[in-house]
């Protein structure tokens, strides 16, 4: 068989099989060398680009996402990362020499790259396609075996990724295992030697805690609520325009999408202006060719829709102005772009990360009491400043923490695979994309080799109550 589909009465006994495959066969995959790790990336790459139009159609079921959108964040997100990785895994994979110090004058010293072994990559629902097949692509670059679990919530998506993935690879190198929380909890119970997972920061402590029991080293990318500080000096059309885009874009379900704005109280009533503006101009004119548009997705499920629908009502039962959107309808999934304005402080939306379409927006006076406010919540995964001034952009990135930050644009941070991905603490741990998943796949190995005839170390050498030892000991200390 070319991939796993459990049942109730088989997971156990399928997934030791897979797992002893992929153990078994781990050795041979890490001596492969960058030309046949490159060939497997081109098939890859090949196979995307082939399925181009069932990705389409499989977003679009799940989601209702447009074959644009789908293009444009799912495929060449994933195929750019491909091509970048193409180009550098030699370099990559390279042994790293280093400098020796004097006592060990007569010896080198490099780092040796080499594959962690067997991977589980467990994916979300929001983007399954970037978000399992881009860590797959650092898996393999760095020569390993893997196992996905895409999520159960997107099943069309899951079914491609599935079909993509057994053309190119055989399962006891990469394979996908389909199935609900279940399966997911009965593949933690393996010894994996590195887990990697997207997800809430919720489920994300359960995976380190199954992680701990076998000492398996993971990667976190989890989320938060990640903020937007537009200050006095902003190009408004530029901030509206980006942060309506970024907000609208898979309906809000995106890690990296604006949580919340902070605004100078100044320039509130003009923002929120050019985000009406850019609402309408994106998706339509009218609530109902908004909900018609096919450019706007849905949310994900039943459960999610609830979730996020809870979260406006209760921001209006408190108080909180409605100044675009608010339209809602269950049988679709769907809530149009919303802006809300004068949220009062104790509204659950200014606490759970909402991942949804609805854009509060606070102000603030000074700079430092937006720093304050950000600085009081968990580190975000995305920091977004929009200003003109240098000093401003630069005492927000030198006064906060977050997992990448971007300057008068969106999403940029997580498109460039020059650049490491990953939050900090509540919103991750670990980093990936380009070089940086490389690393995080591999364990960098440090490899001293002895190749003096008179080797230095001889100097220190028992008994050491030699004069001539205490001596070298001494100018160690003192000189080295």
């Amino acid at each position: 068989m070319d991939s796993v589909t459990l049942h109730a009465d088989t997971w156990h006994a399928h997934l030791d099989v897979l797992f002893q495959r992929q153990r078994q066969h781990q050795y041979a995959i890490a001596r492969t060398t960058a030309r046949e790790r490159r060939a497997k990336l081109r098939a890859l790459h090949a196979a995307l680009i082939r399925n181009r139009k069932a990705i389409q159609d499989a977003m679009w079921a799940d989601f209702r996402k447009s074959p644009m959108e789908t293009d444009v964040t799912e495929i060449a997100a994933t195929t750019g990362e491909i091509r970048h990785a193409l180009r550098y895994l030699s370099t990559w994979m390279a042994p790293r020499r280093v400098g020796v110090r004097l006592p060990l004058i007569g010896s080198s010293a490099w780092i040796h790259y080499e594959p962690k072994g067997v991977c589980l990559i467990v994916a979300p629902w929001n983007y399954p396609f970037n978000l399992s097949l881009i860590p797959l692509v650092s898996a393999v670059a760095a020569g390993n075996c893997a196992i996905i679990k895409p999520s159960e919530h997107a099943p069309h998506s899951a079914r491609v990724i599935k079909a993509i993935v057994g053309e190119c690879f055989s399962e006891d190198e990469v394979a996908v295992v389909e199935g609900d929380v279940e399966v997911a909890q009965a593949l933690l119970g393996f010894p994996f030697d590195h887990i990697f997972f997207t997800g809430s920061p919720a489920v994300g402590k359960i995976v380190m805690a199954a992680a701990a029991k076998h000492l398996s080293s993971i990667t976190l990318e989890l989320g938060g609520k990640s903020p937007v500080v537009v200050d006095e000096t902003a190009d408004l059309e530029r901030a509206a325009s980006r942060i309506a885009w970024m907000k609208g874009m898979n309906s809000g379900q995106i890690c990296i999408a604006p949580d919340y704005v902070l605004v100078q109280e100044s320039l509130q009533e003009a923002l929120v202006e050019r985000l009406e503006h850019y609402f309408r101009q994106y998706y339509g004119g009218t609530p109902e060719a908004r909900q018609q548009s096919p450019d706007y997705p849905r949310l994900i499920h039943d459960r999610h829709f609830s979730f996020v629908k809870g979260l406006l009502d209760d921001a209006v039962h408190r108080g909180a102005t409605v100044r675009f959107g608010g339209r809602a309808v269950a049988e679709e999934r769907y809530i149009e772009p919303t802006v809300l304005t004068y949220v009062p402080e104790d509204a659950a939306i200014w606490e759970a990360e909402i991942f949804g379409p609805l854009l509060p927006i606070r102000t603030y006076r000074t700079l430092p009491e937006a720093i304050a406010y950000i600085n009081a919540h968990p580190k975000p995964l995305a920091l977004y400043i929009f200003s003109r001034k240098h000093a401003h952009w630069q005492r927000v990135l030198d006064d906060t923490r977050s997992g990448g930050v971007c300057i008068n644009e969106c999403g940029l941070q997580f498109f460039n695979p020059s650049l490491p991905f990953g939050g900090q603490n509540h919103s991750g741990i670990g980093r990936y994309h380009g070089e940086w998943g490389f690393l995080e796949f591999s364990h960098a190995r440090g490899v001293a080799r002895q190749h003096s005839p008179w080797p230095t170390t001889s100097l220190f050498l028992p008994p050491y109550r030699s004069a001539f030892v205490r001596q070298a000991v001494n100018w160690l200390i003192r000189w080295l």
